[in-house]
């Protein structure tokens, strides 16, 4: 298939990379999974066992009156342990590459259909300003919510995307499904859409 550029011209693409069906179960699965591995899991808490102190047995087993107590740090006295007690844990999921590159395309082409990918020939600045970049955007008629993507990392368009609250800049190497879904438009340069779908098909 052939996308439109902004100027004008055609970019010839694989139909396996930007044509392909949507699997909305497969998008969810791997968006779930990538989302999951990027939580710490560092949550920790103390058991009975775990809290300091608590060794010796309060008062007498019987004859004062209160309740049986073994130890002060039982979860339910005030400076006890928790009952059920969070430990560190690894959220990640298992997601194989077949699987991942399967939803990566089928996100593209729904981008494709949606009309929300503008490829263009480049992005160019002259100074690492906010003003120009934000000016160029509104030249694309694209809005302020927008993903760039680029095949390697400019310093200036970086630079000036900094202030921009909805507006990301990433390379091949950065690419996620994720940030494709999240943004209202994604703008990719010639060479990374060829990049990107060389990787993919």
């Amino acid at each position: 298939m052939k996308l439109n550029t902004q100027s004008g011209g055609k970019v010839e693409v694989d139909d396996t990379a930007f044509a392909a069906d949507f699997n909305q179960a497969l998008v969810h699965q791997v968006v779930t999974a990538f989302r999951a591995k990027g939580r710490s899991g560092t949550k920790g808490q103390k058991n009975r066992a775990a809290v300091r102190g608590g060794g010796a047995k309060p008062w007498a087993q019987k004859g004062t009156g209160r309740a049986r107590a073994g130890t002060t740090r039982s979860p339910i006295w005030v400076g006890g342990g928790r009952t059920f007690a969070a430990k560190p844990r690894d959220y990640s999921q298992k997601v194989n590459r077949k699987m991942y590159r399967a939803a990566m395309r089928s996100i593209l082409s729904e981008l494709v259909r949606q009309d929300r990918l503008l490829v263009i020939d480049k992005i160019k600045l002259e100074e690492p300003r906010t003003k120009l970049l934000a000016a160029k955007l509104d030249e694309l008629n694209v809005g302020r919510n927008v993903l760039i993507l680029v095949k390697s990392y400019k310093t200036k368009l970086c630079l000036a995307a900094r202030n921009l609250p909805y507006v990301d800049v990433l390379d091949l190497r950065e690419v996620n499904p994720v940030s494709l879904i999240r943004f209202d438009k994604v703008i990719a340069t010639e060479d990374a859409i060829k990049a990107l779908e060389e990787s993919l098909v």
